[in-house]
């Protein structure tokens, strides 16, 4: 990414240049769409959840200080929105899946990698947003317990906590469906 280029057009989009958001939505939305992909499976979830980063991002700009890259405060600010996701979702669904289809799904060996990863969110969309968040920036992102602290804005101590017990519950959770 262009630093000089973000400074730019977000100076020149809070100067009402709406052709300037359009440059930023078009260079950063692939990285977004990417990453919040890792909040949900389907294509119009992942599509909703990348408008709602970006309707965030436009209406917070004044507030972008620029003493951090664009690109870090924008991902920031994704990681919140998505784990917003993720807990509406939770509520919406009360119900956790089809406990049965799981159980079926992980007594049997993952003939690819594709059914594999199906398992693994499955798995996931049975944990509470914020284990789920911890162990998606964690594990599948490869995030340090820094970087976490800092996109969620929790404490380190916090982060390792979470994580602790997150991988407690992943861990008990596909111990009772094996």
């Amino acid at each position: 990414m262009d630093p000089q280029a973000d400074r730019i057009d977000v100076t020149a989009t809070l100067a009402g240049d709406a052709e300037a958001y359009r440059r930023i939505m078009q260079r950063h939305q692939p990285n977004i769409g990417r990453r919040m992909r890792r909040f949900a499976r389907d294509s119009n979830s992942v599509e909703e959840i990348v408008q709602d980063v970006f309707v965030e991002v436009y209406f917070s700009l004044s507030g972008y200080s620029a003493k951090a890259p664009f690109e870090h405060w924008l991902n920031t600010i994704a990681t919140r929105v998505g784990y917003a996701f993720l807990r509406k979702r939770q509520k919406e669904k009360n119900v956790s899946g089809n406990p049965v289809a799981l159980e079926n799904a992980l007594a049997a060996e993952p003939a690819n990698p594709g059914e594999a990863a199906e398992i693994l969110h499955r798995v996931l969309d049975r944990l509470s947003p914020r284990d789920r968040l911890v162990i998606t920036l964690l594990h599948l992102e490869n995030r340090t317990a820094a970087e976490t602290a800092e996109f969620v804005g929790w404490s380190q101590t916090m982060v390792k906590v979470q994580a602790f017990r997150a991988r407690a519950k992943l861990r008990k959770l596909l111990e009772n469906e094996s």
